[in-house]
């Protein structure tokens, strides 16, 4: 075997750290999960527990019963870790960025594995893992709070970036544009005067205290309040799947990437 394309992460995970990642792929991706044939999921980078991974395939499997969900880890000790984890549906192998599977994955599920990388080897990670998936799959990047509290993540298509999704519990920050710290690698840097992001961030505050009023109600009601604000200047998707008030009460906020992305 090859040796694995990347490098060890901390590892840091923990229980429900990614969940509200995963209620996000069970609502918008159930559908293209079970029109694949034989649909494949990798949990690449799942870190020093497995628990994130069973995480992801016991949720899956109530809405795709013959998902199968590979975990893949650089790390041959937490390899070895999660191993008597694995069951029927379920396995760990050891890999990287190559993604050491059978078959073209319908869906990849990336987080937390790009912090350590600089914006322009984060691009051409993600063009490596888009080049792998299987017709009309998906690539989810992101990066979440410790506590899954706090989370920014793209979907990426064969094609490129299509979203980008904001998502936080209501009592996890102070103001919208405290999620920055959670941006992907691809625009962290980028969130300056003059960029797009700049702008969404900074327009998506300026709802949020324009809709303060709201707060009296709960900061849930302040949030959708805040969305519909920031509807009227920005394309924010209001229909099932990707937005609405069952979305966005939720904590979430859906864009198409081409709003915030970066010249290159």
């Amino acid at each position: 075997m090859s040796k694995p394309v990347g490098a060890i992460t901390r590892g840091t995970t923990g229980h429900n750290r990614l969940r509200r990642a995963d209620r996000w792929l069970a609502a918008v991706h159930a559908g293209s999960l079970r029109a694949a044939a034989r649909p494949l999921v990798v949990d690449l980078g799942y870190g020093a527990s497995h628990a994130t991974t069973l995480e992801l395939f016991t949720r899956l499997r109530l809405i795709v019963p013959d998902v199968e969900v590979v975990g893949i880890e650089i790390d041959p000790v937490r390899v070895a870790a999660a191993k008597p984890y694995e069951r029927e549906g379920l396995s760990f192998r050891l890999g990287g960025f190559e993604l050491p599977v059978s078959r073209p994955p319908a869906l990849v599920r990336a987080f937390n594995v790009l912090r350590q990388y600089g914006e322009a080897q984060a691009w051409h990670r993600w063009d490596t893992l888009r080049a792998k998936l299987a017709p009309g799959g998906v690539l989810v990047e992101g990066t979440s709070s410790e506590n899954g509290r706090r989370a920014v993540w793209v979907g990426l298509s064969r094609e490129g970036p299509a979203t980008i999704t904001f998502s936080a519990r209501f009592d996890a920050f102070e103001r919208p544009s405290d999620l920055a710290d959670r941006l992907p690698k691809t625009l962290i840097h980028r969130n300056v005067p003059g960029e797009r992001i700049h702008a969404f961030l900074r327009d998506f505050d300026h709802a949020w205290a324009v809709s303060a009023a709201y707060g009296a109600h709960g900061a849930r009601q302040r949030w959708l309040a805040s969305v519909d604000v920031l509807a009227r200047t920005w394309p924010v998707p209001v229909r099932p799947p990707l937005g609405g008030p069952a979305r966005w009460r939720l904590g979430e906020l859906t864009l198409p990437w081409a709003a915030v992305a970066p010249d290159r």
